[in-house]
């Protein structure tokens, strides 16, 4: 399985520190954790492929490669996850988007089918059984 995690590009807010990481010499001031802590979840099998839209591009390729998608993305990221979202639409692309931004209004995405509310660590078996068996639900929502 072929899937590609894609963490959604930061606008330029107090939060991104644009303007001071080239004092410190780095392109982004946060690692995606949410995703490496899923990626570190998912069978070892699996081909895994992390695109951070904060120091490098999605490319259509990376897309195309993809058989699923899985974003991760805070209420910040809104702007940039409809234009992923768009772009894996046009694609066929099956998309599973977790983070804060969707625990708090997934229904404002109608566009995705799949989604994890709350806590990854709590659901990722299941997810990963359905995914193998081609039985993805909804929504997975941890009890907590």
């Amino acid at each position: 399985m072929n899937t590609l995690l894609i963490s959604p590009r930061t606008p330029d807010t107090f939060w991104s520190f644009k303007h001071a990481l080239h004092f410190v010499s780095k392109r982004a001031s946060l690692p995606p954790l949410g995703l490496l802590t899923v990626a570190a979840m998912l069978p070892r099998d699996w081909a895994l492929k992390l695109v951070d839209l904060n120091v490098e591009r999605l490319d259509d390729a990376d897309l195309q490669w993809a058989d699923t998608v899985m974003i991760g993305a805070m209420i910040v990221h809104r702007e940039s996850v409809e234009e992923i979202v768009r772009r894996c639409a046009a694609l066929g692309k099956t998309v599973i988007a977790g983070g804060p931004l969707f625990t708090t209004g997934h229904e404002a995405f109608p566009q995705i089918k799949h989604f994890v509310l709350g806590e990854a660590e709590e659901i990722m078996s299941q997810l990963v059984t359905d995914l193998r068996a081609g039985t993805l639900q909804p929504v997975y929502r941890s009890p907590r």
